[in-house]
């Protein structure tokens, strides 16, 4: 019994070291130029300031781009808009035109911000390839779109980490 507890004990220990390790590693995102705030949850992750014709935004890169890669844009829709409606629609108006896209499944999303998740897989240079994107509702009109795409396998493995950093994602106020 007394070994029994020991072990058990021990156990709880390495948790919470884990525990605390997993949260020391964890990179806060903050910019002055991006509206939000992110945490992502460790150092392989790198945020890559991307200039285009109006302004400059941010995206993210696990390691390799192919490893999993973040694109976060803001969209404005009408008042009455059903998110898993217009996550149906855009899978329906962009993403189906991918090579080899396959719809997966749609799911509710829970974090900071509430919301849908929606998993596709296409090909890309004969490469089997995979999206999850989250459209997070900020408020009655504005809603937040994390993409990740990466590889099949590679985006499957990481699917916690992509989970963390949407449950982490803030607007600044």
């Amino acid at each position: 019994m007394r070994r029994t507890t020991k072990l058990y004990t021990c156990a709880l220990a390495l948790l919470a070291l884990g525990a605390l390790t997993a949260s020391a590693q964890e990179q806060p995102y903050t910019s002055e130029t991006d509206e939000y705030s992110v945490e992502l949850p460790s150092e392989v992750w790198k945020a890559v300031p991307r200039p285009d014709s109006e302004h400059e935004h941010t995206e993210f890169v696990n390691g390799v781009r192919a490893d999993g890669y973040l694109r976060v844009r803001r969209e404005v829709v009408e008042g009455n808009s059903d998110l898993k409606e217009y996550a149906r629609a855009e899978a329906d108006t962009k993403l189906r035109f991918q090579p080899g896209f396959v719809a997966g499944k749609d799911e509710r999303f829970t974090g900071r911000l509430s919301g849908v998740v929606l998993n596709y897989e296409y090909t890309q240079a004969g490469r089997p390839m995979a999206g999850r994107v989250y459209y997070l509702q900020a408020d009655g009109r504005t809603l937040y779109v994390l993409h990740f795409t990466g590889l099949r396998d590679k985006l499957q493995r990481i699917q916690n980490q992509t989970d963390a950093i949407a449950r982490s994602f803030r607007v600044k106020q």
